[in-house]
């Protein structure tokens, strides 16, 4: 029996998956904005801008977002740069694979049954990205690849110049039997284009324009050709300006039957030309009667370019943008509308300069953008308040009617759970209050940090009646004694303690394990890099250390920094 052959594309390390911390999020208020008044009751507050490494961050969402997410826009690097010697053995790209993949799993977690994702990406990686986003969300959820326009001329330096980028878009899932993903059915129509207007007018007949109002023409016949005859609908129709009978032109059929043809023509609904001389009638589509939106095509060159996206980031800030390849608030405003409606959620986890964001939030849904680089408070929180204060009079905003109002909330990733002491042993983080520590281990044990005002031992739940406990005491038979008594029968109880005295069995409704040591082997401790920057990657992927060293984290910024110093020294395995 021969194994049953798939097709898949390869790399090197493609089976090397990284063991992702789930991070908890730390607020910093001072970094956090909102407007001084509400200015609708449509306002957003809740918006999320997150500092650290996407792919953490992405991990540390997940449990809180996983299925909520209706867009993920992403405008990855596009892996131009050479950080090895060879390029050709392959290494630089299949690292860029492997850190995309890993990511694009997430997202899939993270989107919402009609989720959408949009990815921009040039011709260097985006028909490899395509054949991995095959295997990650499966070929049936592709939805299309939409050609963007970026700027107006090839570049001086190529004889063949590109003039576009990709936007692959993808789904979430697509039930068996239909046509259309989930995604495409919950899309909304693209916002109408002049263009498309134009089209609707008022056309002279031998009885004058029809008071009806404009309206499109639309041909009455359809191909015949390649097995698509169909001899029902070979008929003539009847000319009433010159009683002539008509039938479709060689190698067509009409496109209606025989009583939707007269239901047409009984209404009026027939244009024969001024002259009434048409040999064959066309269909009247009026404007009032046309969709309030429009298909969107495949290939868009309509929403602005990179150096209109330059110019808009240089009005926001008065100097020169700083980035490259920044993406104009038009192109987001058709993504935006056609993949979501007000109030929905939006996440960006390559947030650049902001854009996604600006445009989110003048549009009224959520957003969440999340970004490593510097230019997260330098460029990306200023444009920010711009939109929040209504001083950003640029890019859409007139076309969406924003004035202002909403805000946003500014978190950093936690510092790594477990650190090295000085003898080599992974303990408790002393970044680390209690507090933290409760929120990151329910996240690792997958309970809901959700502490109780008046029970102490409920500092999260996975259930109504299974719930977590964490402390930083050697609890002894005693004090588990009145524990157990305290849950009661059909209730269960995860304890995480430094250390306990006597036989868990005793105890039928706890759970009783050591921390640190019952999470020593669950994810990478002390990994804070996960870059897609290649430029920055080693030249070999390095074997996984048993205890990777973790830097003390210095950053005094943490609006929960650690205030019970000597509480987390948690190495031991005394019982």
């Amino acid at each position: 029996m021969t194994k049953k052959q798939k097709l898949e594309l390869t790399w090197v390390g493609k089976e090397n998956r990284p063991r992702l911390e789930p991070r908890i999020l730390l607020e910093d208020p001072e970094k956090s904005y909102h407007a001084a008044t509400r200015v609708s009751d449509d306002d957003i507050f809740d918006n999320r801008l997150i500092f650290g490494d996407n792919l953490l961050a992405l991990k540390a969402l997940e449990q809180e977002f996983a299925g909520k997410v209706k867009c993920v826009f992403i405008d990855p690097p596009y892996n131009t740069g050479s950080a090895f010697e060879h390029y050709d053995d392959g290494l630089e790209h299949s690292i860029w694979l492997g850190l995309m993949r890993d990511r694009l799993e997430v997202i899939r977690r993270l989107l919402s049954e009609d989720g959408s994702l949009w990815v921009t990406l040039d011709d260097n990686e985006a028909h490899y990205f395509k054949v991995m986003c095959d295997e990650v969300f499966g070929r049936a959820c592709f939805i299309s690849n939409i050609v963007w326009r970026k700027r107006d001329g090839a570049p001086n330096d190529r004889k063949l110049g590109a003039v576009h980028d990709h936007i692959l878009v993808y789904a979430k899932s697509k039930d068996m039997g239909q046509n259309k993903t989930k995604a495409e059915l919950a899309f909304n129509l693209m916002e109408r284009t002049e263009k498309a207007d134009s089209e609707y007018r008022v056309f002279e007949e031998p009885s004058g324009p029809d008071p009806r109002g404009p309206f499109r023409k639309i041909d009455m016949t359809a191909n015949a050709k390649g097995g698509r005859h169909v001899d029902s609908l070979m008929f003539a129709i009847r000319n009433p300006y010159t009683g002539a009978d008509v039938f479709p032109r060689a190698g067509t059929n009409w496109r209606h039957n025989e009583e939707e043809v007269r239901r047409l023509q009984e209404d009026g609904r027939l244009f024969w030309g001024k002259t009434g001389t048409a040999g064959t009638p066309m269909r009247k589509l009026f404007k009032s009667e046309a969709k309030s939106g429009m298909s969107s095509p495949s290939i868009w060159d309509d929403v602005g370019l990179n150096q209109h996206a330059a110019r808009e980031l240089e009005l926001l800030f008065g100097a020169k943008a700083t980035f490259e390849t920044p993406k104009p608030e038009f192109l987001m405003r058709r993504i935006i509308q056609i993949a979501t409606s007000p109030g929905d959620l939006i996440l960006d986890s390559f947030a650049g300069s902001g854009t996604t964001g600006a445009v989110a939030h003048k549009m009224h849904r959520r957003w969440i953008m999340v970004e490593l680089g510097e230019h997260c408070h330098t460029h990306i929180i200023p444009r920010l308040k711009k939109v929040i204060d209504g001083d950003d009079k640029g890019g859409v905003t007139e076309a969406t009617g924003w004035q202002g109002g909403g805000g946003f909330r500014y978190f950093k990733l936690a510092p790594s759970l477990l650190e090295t002491d000085k003898w080599g042993r992974e303990i408790i983080s002393k970044a680390y209050n209690a507090e933290m520590l409760a929120e990151a281990l329910c996240k690792i044990e997958g309970f809901t940090y959700a502490p109780s005002d008046s029970v102490y031992w409920q500092h999260g739940t996975s259930t109504e009646r299974d719930f977590i406990y964490v402390t930083t005491q050697t609890l002894s038979p005693e004090q588990l004694d009145a524990l157990s008594e305290e849950v009661g029968e059909g209730r269960t109880l995860l304890v995480l303690c430094a250390a306990f005295r006597g036989n868990p069995s005793a105890w039928p409704n706890l759970t009783v394990k050591k921390i640190p040591n019952h999470i020593r082997e669950r994810c990478e401790w002390g990994h804070d890099d996960y870059s897609l920057n290649v430029e920055n990657l080693p030249k070999a992927l390095p074997a996984r250390e048993a205890s990777p060293p973790a830097p003390k984290p210095t950053d005094k910024a943490l609006s929960r920094s650690a205030s019970q110093p000597g509480l987390f020294d948690l190495g031991g395995d005394d019982q």
